[in-house]
């Protein structure tokens, strides 16, 4: 498995935002030096404080954490039995795994 630096993914996120690491800092709500450790490599990222880069910056929680796209990491899924198109299905499928990966990414927790 490859390992994903979040610090420079982060990094290059904020370059391409155009913020300085103070602004960005001051956007996301955390201190400069925090901000500082993480793009670093120093200190990991928590997930509000990556969401809340992730508004900052304009980048997805996926881009940020180098997860991909929703599409890219579904690898499978069910064989139809009733006669429905696969593809129907698969595009059902990565509407619902989408809408969930939104969800994630506004930090919105799944209710049981």
């Amino acid at each position: 498995m490859t390992s994903i630096n979040i610090g420079a993914l982060i990094e290059t996120a904020r370059q391409a935002a155009g913020l300085s690491q103070r602004a960005l800092a001051e956007a996301a709500g955390i201190s400069q030096p925090t901000l500082s450790r993480i793009i670093s490599g120093d200190r990991g990222a928590k997930l509000p404080e990556i969401v809340a880069i992730s508004w900052a910056t304009g980048y997805t929680v996926a881009q940020l954490t180098g997860a991909g796209t929703v599409a890219d990491r579904v690898q499978c899924a069910a064989r139809a039995t009733n006669g429905s198109g696969m593809a129907q299905m698969r595009d059902a499928l990565l509407h619902f795994l989408e809408l969930d990966d939104y969800l994630d990414e506004q930090a919105i927790p799944a209710t049981i």
